[in-house]
């Protein structure tokens, strides 16, 4: 099957949508290539191993079917690997059934159906036990942070229920819990995604996703502008009812940046609070009053795509503001929906696009707008930065 190249214009719920976390030093690139290979023990042998950290080697008897997930880019993963419907636990699965039924409603043959599916944040071991998984898609240090748990209660349920495989401090390069940190490492997005890969025997579902997002990541790179013609920009998640939100830092390591970082704007909030701000990956709190020193040119707002915020109703409260109507993105009507931080391959590349176009409309074609509760919006083929197509078929098996 061929695939047409995109034309590049010539000249915890809140939780998901942006997370707090701490930091610690980047280890990884932007795309990074994953190098873990599984292993089989014998060539008649079905089993199989794969590595990551925190885990270390990893044997299974054969590829999971029965699937626990805890957080999005896990579930994300899985969906693109073509394992929507093995999932049988996530958190918050009517907000990421709400986001990702936005995203596939252009991608052919592609469905999400998570309703009803158990809440998985904290997770209990007694319903562990009952889901009685094959896999559990979810990083062991992070479960160790969630009430009643600590390390023996992991050991019990890899050794009674099923092998954990997971990494998620990568968000943001966070330090890891006490225990865990001389067996950490930190990922790219596709880095984990590779090796979750490995997990259902996918590489080549994998290797095929990859090459879009880095076709996607070198289109960004030749036509994003010089530095000094940038715009500046601010990443937020505003409160429902009140003058005040969170703001996150655009260009941090890992994977919560991973679809703001490539695009190399000015970060307005950076440049407000200084040198303290997002140091350790943190987001920080803000008041218009903050917001309006920052001065963005463009406002980039989490959370309106998964339907728990109204853009409409942001946008009219910053306009009625009397302060928050100074600030020149309000001014220039460039405040924008974004997704979530917390991305997987599918948002990562939805994001890219929607992003770019965001920042740089002559560069990348015009962002249409989002209509509150719609999908994600139709754009002309000839202005999409990647294929949906073949994103589709991929998903769907035919690689």
């Amino acid at each position: 099957m061929k695939y047409g190249g995109a034309v590049v214009g010539g000249s915890l719920l809140a939780g998901c949508t942006g997370d707090s976390d701490t930091g610690s030093t980047p280890t990884s690139s932007e795309t990074g290539t994953n190098t873990a290979t599984s292993t089989r023990t014998t060539p008649e042998d079905d089993s199989y191993s794969v590595r990551m950290a925190p885990m270390g080697k990893v044997e299974l008897d054969e590829v999971p079917q029965d699937v626990f997930t805890i957080l999005g880019h896990h579930v994300d993963m899985l969906l693109a690997l073509g394992r929507g419907d093995d999932i049988n636990a996530m958190h918050g699965p009517g907000y990421h059934q709400a986001l990702y039924e936005k995203l596939v409603a252009h991608l052919d043959g592609v469905s999400v159906d998570w309703e009803g599916l158990y809440s998985s944040w904290p997770p209990t071991k007694e319903k562990l036990y009952e889901l009685d998984s094959d896999v559990h898609i979810a990083d062991p240090a992070k479960v160790t942070t969630g009430e009643g748990w600590d390390d023996g209660d992991i050991q019990e349920i890899a050794d009674n229920v099923a092998p954990w495989f997971g990494n998620t401090l990568s968000g943001t390069n966070r330090t890891p819990p006490e225990g865990w940190a001389d067996r950490y490492e930190y990922y790219t997005l596709w880095e984990i995604f590779g090796k979750i890969a490995h997990v259902f025997q996918e590489d080549e579902r994998y290797e095929a996703l990859a090459s879009i997002h880095e076709s996607l990541l070198q289109t960004i790179a030749e036509n994003v502008p010089p530095t000094y013609d940038r715009p500046s920009a601010a990443l937020v998640l505003l409160s429902a009812d009140e003058d005040s939100g969170w703001g996150y830092k655009l260009n941090y390591p890992g994977y919560y940046a991973a679809h703001t970082r490539p695009m190399g704007a000015e970060d307005a909030l950076a440049d407000a609070v200084g040198e303290g701000y997002g140091d350790d990956g943190r987001n920080i709190t803000l008041d218009y009053e903050l917001l309006l020193e920052a001065d963005p040119d463009v406002l980039l707002v989490l959370g309106p795509m998964t339907g728990y915020f109204d853009l409409d109703e942001i946008r009219q409260r910053l306009e009625n503001d009397e302060v928050a109507s100074e600030i020149t993105a309000v001014q220039e009507g460039l405040v924008y929906a974004q997704g979530a931080r917390r991305q997987g391959p599918i948002l990562n590349l939805f994001q890219l696009e929607m992003t770019a176009k965001q920042l740089y409309p002559d560069q990348f074609g015009e962002w249409p707008g989002y209509v509150n509760g719609e999908p994600y919006p139709e754009i002309p083929e000839s202005e999409q930065l990647f294929d949906r197509q073949h994103v589709a078929d991929i998903i769907n098996g035919d690689i």
